[in-house]
C-alpha cells in the first residue's frame, strides 16, 4: 500500500500532471487563461506523431521478433472489442440507460486515450522503466474495433429514430446500414488523425531506425515533455471547463466511471500476463485498458449515433475517467503489475 501511496504521490508532483491541476484550477476559479485552439491541434499532432515515431524506433532496434509483435496486434484488437460488452452490461444493468446511450458510451471504454497512454509512457521513463515499442501500435489498433462493437451492441435491437434515419442516408447495405457504417463514418473510423498520425509515424520511426532518430532527436525527444505540460494544461481548462456546464450526473453513471478503468485494467493485466510482457508493458496495457477515448470516438459516435448523448459520453469520458487515471490510475497499475509479479 505504501508503494502505491509513493507512486501517486510522485506521479501528482511531476510537472505535467501539476500542468494538468493548473488548468483546472484556473478553469474553476473562471480564469480568462485559454491556449489557442490551432496550438492545441498543433500540440496533439505533434505528440502523437512523436509517440508513433518512438514505437517504431523502439521496435526496430530492440529484440522484438514477428512471433511477439502479430500475437500482441491481435490481443489488442480482441481486448478493445471485448470492452464495450462488459461496460454495456454494466450500464444497462446498473446505470440503467437506454441501449443506444449505453452502446455509445461502453464503445468510450473499449477504445484508449492517447493522452493517457503518452502521460504514463513518461511515468514509465522517469523512473527508468523500459517497455515494448510495439505497445504504440496495439494502442493504434485498439480505437477502431471498440467503435465496431459499440454499435453493434447499441443497434442490437434494431435503429430506430434518427439512428436509422442516418443508417439509411449514408447508403450502407446490409449490416454495415444496420449498424450506420456509412462510407462517411469508416472514413472517420479508419482514416481519423489519431490513427494516421500513430500508424504513420510507427512506420517512419521502424523504417528509419537509428539514423532516422538521430536526426529527430532534438524534436521528438528534447521537446516531448514541455510540449506535453503545455498539452496537459489545456487539457486541465477542457476538462473543468466541460464539468462546470455538464449540470448534474446520474451518481450511478459517475461511479461507473470510476469503478470502469480499474476494471479494464485487470483485463489488460491478463492480456499481458498472455503476451508475457515486462513490468513496464504490463503497466501500459493496463492503461490502454483501463482509457477511454473522447476525441475519436466522439468523432464516430456524432456520425453513427447522432441520437446518443453527448453530454453523457463526452463527459464521463474526459471529466471523470481521464483525471481519475492521470491522477490516480497511472500509478495504481503500475504498482498493481509490479504486485502480481511482472519484471
Amino acid at each position: 500500500m505504501s508503494e502505491i501511496v509513493d507512486l501517486g504521490l510522485m506521479n501528482l508532483t511531476s510537472p505535467m500532471i501539476l500542468c494538468f491541476a493548473l488548468g483546472v484550477a484556473a478553469a474553476l476559479a473562471k480564469s480568462d487563461l485559454h491556449v489557442p485552439e490551432t496550438l492545441g491541434r498543433g500540440m496533439s499532432i505533434y505528440l502523437m506523431l512523436a509517440i508513433g515515431f518512438k514505437g517504431g524506433h523502439a521496435v526496430i532496434t530492440g529484440d522484438a521478433g514477428v512471433g511477439e509483435v502479430v500475437p500482441a496486434l491481435l490481443v489488442a484488437i480482441l481486448l478493445s472489442f471485448l470492452m464495450p460488452p462488459i461496460a454495456y452490461a454494466a450500464l444497462r444493468a446498473f446505470a440503467r440507460i437506454d441501449r443506444i446511450d449505453a452502446g455509445a458510451i461502453a464503445a468510450h471504454y473499449g477504445s484508449v486515450s492517447v493522452v493517457t497512454f503518452v502521460t504514463a509512457v513518461q511515468f514509465l521513463e522517469i523512473q527508468g522503466i523500459p517497455f515494448e515499442g510495439y505497445l504504440v501500435a496495439m494502442m493504434a489498433l485498439m480505437e477502431t474495433p471498440a467503435i465496431i462493437s459499440g454499435l453493434i451492441l447499441a443497434r442490437a435491437g434494431g435503429a430506430s429514430g434518427a439512428g436509422a434515419r442516418a443508417a439509411s442516408d449514408g447508403g450502407a447495405g446490409g449490416v454495415g446500414g444496420r449498424l450506420g457504417l456509412s462510407g462517411e463514418l469508416l472514413r472517420e473510423i479508419f482514416l481519423n488523425a489519431s490513427v494516421v498520425l500513430l500508424i504513420g509515424g510507427f512506420l517512419i520511426g521502424s523504417a528509419s531506425g537509428a539514423r532516422g532518430m538521430d536526426a529527430v532527436a532534438p524534436l521528438v525527444r528534447d521537446l516531448f515533455n514541455g510540449v506535453l505540460c503545455l498539452f496537459l494544461l489545456d487539457m486541465g481548462l477542457l476538462a473543468a471547463r466541460r464539468l462546470s456546464g455538464a449540470g448534474a450526473l446520474d451518481w450511478r453513471l459517475v461511479v461507473f466511471a470510476l469503478v470502469m478503468p480499474p476494471v479494464g485494467a485487470l483485463f489488460g493485466l491478463g492480456a499481458a500476463a498472455a503476451l508475457g510482457l515486462s513490468l513496464g508493458g504490463a503497466a501500459l496495457l493496463a492503461v490502454l485498458a483501463a482509457s477511454a477515448s473522447y476525441i475519436a470516438v466522439p468523432a464516430a459516435m456524432r456520425l453513427a449515433l447522432p441520437e446518443a448523448n453527448p453530454g453523457i459520453y463526452v463527459t464521463l469520458s474526459l471529466v471523470i475517467t481521464f483525471p481519475f487515471n492521470v491522477l490516480v490510475g497511472i500509478p495504481l497499475y503500475f504498482a498493481c503489475a509490479r504486485l502480481v509479479g511482472f519484471a
